[in-house]
């Protein structure tokens, strides 16, 4: 991984090519990977620019399971300084990101829900 870059796991709207293309000005190469000891629920979305750029009234959010058998598929993004910060608007606030492991043992950022 290059200098100033970092990897981002997303399992919802971040995968869709018009949120990247919107977000980014680019789409995005990822890989597809695992996040253990999550499951998915539904949070709405009234943030008028993000459902400008989803066209979604739902997003899926990431919820810690304490059933460590739960987990998430997604996809492992590569992206630079610059697009974690474009990021950070684009989630709302029912969301925080952290730093976790994946099934592929790389450690990246993911949106989740605020406990």
């Amino acid at each position: 991984m290059k200098e100033g870059t970092h990897l981002l796991f997303s399992y919802g709207t971040l995968q869709l090519k018009k949120v990247q293309i919107e977000n980014y000005g680019r789409t995005l190469k990822g890989e597809r990977d695992r996040l253990i000891g999550y499951t998915v629920e539904k949070t709405q979305i009234t943030d008028p620019t993000v459902l400008a750029k989803s066209q979604l009234d739902y997003h899926p959010i990431a919820v810690k399971s304490a059933n460590e058998n739960d987990s998430i598929e997604g996809t492992l993004f590569e992206i630079t300084n610059t697009e974690l910060a474009e990021t950070d608007k684009y989630e709302v606030s029912e969301y925080h990101r952290i730093l976790e492991t994946f099934e592929s043992e790389k450690k990246a950022w993911v949106y989740v829900a605020k406990i």
